[in-house]
């Protein structure tokens, strides 16, 4: 299994936080999570609150357990609501069906892991996961 690998994870931190800066969004919290979800990396500014670490690995845990970004399962989550509130139980590491979580693909559509981004508003979060990723040379699926 091809895995994201931590100069990658440093540089999306990097790309994201930077995002943020230029965007003056609130203290952001960013996870990078490996395609297996486990945690590679994890950066929380000062000023994000507690909870923060546990969402942003819930983004993008979730992503990488249904095979789609945290924004597509808002909106699974809208259409099937009982469906989606089942899946916390389930997920090891818990599922937040909101904006900021994405799978990443290497060059060759292998998937190498997710990144979840919380602290601001969801849409604010995920354009700063997608920036992110861009900054480490990686894609995110649709």
């Amino acid at each position: 299994m091809t895995m994201i690998s931590l100069d990658q994870a440093e540089a999306v931190i990097g790309g994201a936080l930077a995002r943020a800066a230029e965007l003056r969004l609130k203290p952001l919290t960013v996870a990078i999570l490996d395609a297996g979800g486990h945690l590679v990396a994890l950066a929380r500014q000062d000023g994000s609150s507690n909870l923060r670490p546990a969402i942003a690995i819930a983004k993008a845990s979730g992503a990488l357990d249904l095979g789609v970004s945290s924004r597509k399962i808002g909106e699974m989550a809208a259409e099937r609501p009982t469906f989606v509130a089942s899946l916390s139980a389930i997920a090891a590491a818990g599922v937040v069906p909101a904006a900021g979580g994405v799978i990443v693909e290497d060059g060759h559509g292998r998937v190498l892991g997710a990144i979840g981004v919380t602290g601001d508003l969801s849409d604010n979060d995920e354009i700063c996961a997608v920036a992110g990723a861009e900054a480490a040379g990686l894609r995110t699926l649709p």
